[in-house]
């Protein structure tokens, strides 16, 4: 095996694991505070410890790690109130994606969106809240795209990562699905009439916990959030 070949099967396999931790966080098999040992993620994927190290110091750029020194690393804490200002930023840079995606996006990435959209109604229909949740970050993911933007695109992205494990908790909450297919499709009508104030409010609608739906998310994850 040549030094590229051993890069890349490196860099593979920390890829792996950085998807499989990252699951793991996202779909609450891993709890916040609860530890990352090394070595038992390392014999539990048949690695050395360097990949997992690798891993983990990914996923503590990302935030949904963080390091305590002496104590190891730990899935990542936050507070119920820094949490909220997350959702608050992240429902401005969504708005800012679809109010330039109706000034900027294609009629082929029209098209797409369209047609993850009506994917999302089949899934809707299955009752599936793993599916429908993945089918919905594609959704999004076009939305960042059809912004044509770059730093903006990216930003985004990151802090919906970091936001993964409590939008996941969301999409599960009564009634949030049907919800969701209602305001994407307002916020598709306003990118296809080129109208960007109606799409950055539709977008910014869509992310926001207010009311009710904000006291059931608190509800949801008290337990598991420092105060």
């Amino acid at each position: 095996m040549n030094i590229h070949q051993t890069i890349v099967k490196k860099n593979t396999r920390t890829q792996i694991l950085l998807s499989e931790i990252e699951n793991m966080i996202i779909n609450g098999s891993m709890m916040p505070g609860e530890r990352l040992d090394e070595t038992i993620l390392a014999k539990k994927y048949g690695v050395s410890r360097t990949p997992v190290r690798e891993a983990i110091r990914a996923l503590t750029a990302i935030g949904l790690v963080q390091n305590s020194g002496r104590q190891g690393a730990k899935v990542a804490q936050i507070s119920i109130s820094i949490l909220i200002e997350m959702f608050e930023l992240m429902a401005v840079l969504e708005g800012m994606c679809a109010k330039l995606a109706a000034r900027r996006a294609t009629e082929d990435e029209l098209k797409e969106m369209y047609a993850t959209h009506k994917l999302l109604e089949k899934t809707f229909k299955t009752g599936n809240h793993k599916e429908f949740y993945d089918v919905n970050l594609k959704f999004h993911d076009q939305l960042y795209n059809a912004s044509h933007t770059q730093y903006l695109a990216e930003e985004t992205l990151r802090l919906r990562r970091r936001l993964s494990p409590y939008r996941m908790r969301v999409t599960f909450q009564p009634g949030r699905m049907r919800a969701t297919l209602g305001e994407h499709l307002e916020i598709l009508k306003a990118i296809s009439q080129g109208n960007s104030q109606k799409a950055k409010d539709a977008a910014k609608s869509h992310l926001r916990l207010i009311g009710s739906d904000l006291e059931d998310f608190i509800a949801s994850v008290s337990s598991t959030l420092k105060n």
